[in-house]
């Protein structure tokens, strides 16, 4: 049995920095050693093709998760912290560290000098990406330094059916209505195809459409949608939006960011 999404080491520090948009990028690290904002900041200055690197988000745009051993308990214990400005985002958090639903979160105290929004606006004219809602999911590789891109395994239909048994049921009549944005030229686009599709059928209780676009056939509209990275999945309904760019082998997390509100 599947206990937590396989990409996710026993023991890691996790963390993730939004913008003010509502996206974000994160990162996990099992020695527990970085801090990681550094990395984020320059992982989102590359994504979102910024001119400088968005420090001024740290630390009131972050959130972090550490899962340790306490050698006092012998237990595998979960500390979890979120800055004021993104605290509406717990429940996607909690998606996307494996965080215990009875896991209590440490809201950071807060203090104007680390997230003073009168002076974050200020940065809005030569930042204006980050005020846009894209709806982005972005892991960052902690060995590159970018963005995870490419599917590195494919589980098997039983796996599926173990790790997903408890995917809740969309309430809504018309099911899920998502869009798979790919690149036809590139030597992963059929096995992702195909991932995706098993993924679904084994995993969603409810009904669902699935339009694949590719971007090379369809510029227009993966410029429309701000598709920058391939694969790029997103849930169109029901609301609110979600996107997963790249890292799609992680079963489990990717069907509870499709199936979270």
């Amino acid at each position: 049995m599947i206990d937590r999404p396989s990409s996710l080491p026993n023991i890691f520090k996790g963390i993730a920095l939004f913008t003010p948009g509502g996206d974000l990028i994160y990162g996990v690290n099992p020695n527990r050693q970085s801090q990681w904002h550094s990395d984020l900041c320059v992982g989102m200055q590359k994504t979102w093709s910024l001119n400088d690197s968005p420090h001024f988000l740290v630390p009131g745009y972050t959130a972090t998760v550490e899962r340790w051993f306490n050698p006092q308990t012998q237990q595998i214990e979960t500390l979890a912290e979120v800055y004021p400005a993104v605290e509406r985002y717990i429940p996607l958090l909690q998606a996307l560290f494996d965080v215990d639903l009875n896991t209590k979160w440490h809201i950071a105290p807060w203090r104007e000098e680390h997230c003073n929004r009168a002076i974050i606006e200020t940065y809005k004219p030569n930042f204006p990406q980050l005020w846009e809602q894209r709806d982005l999911i972005i892991r960052l590789d902690s060995s590159s330094g970018i963005p995870k891109k490419e599917i590195t395994e494919t589980n098997d239909a039983k796996d599926i059916r173990v790790a997903l048994a408890s995917v809740p049921a969309v309430s809504d009549n018309n099911g899920y209505v998502l869009r798979l944005f790919i690149r036809s030229d590139s030597p992963s686009a059929e096995e992702n195809l195909n991932h995706i599709h098993q993924l679904l059928e084994q995993g969603l209780d409810s009904p669902y459409t699935l339009k694949v676009i590719d971007v090379n056939k369809n510029p227009q509209q993966a410029a429309n949608s701000q598709i920058s990275v391939t694969p790029t999945l997103v849930r169109v309904s029901p609301k609110p939006t979600r996107r997963i760019v790249g890292q799609l082998d992680d079963i489990q997390r990717v069907l509870q960011i499709i199936t979270s509100f």
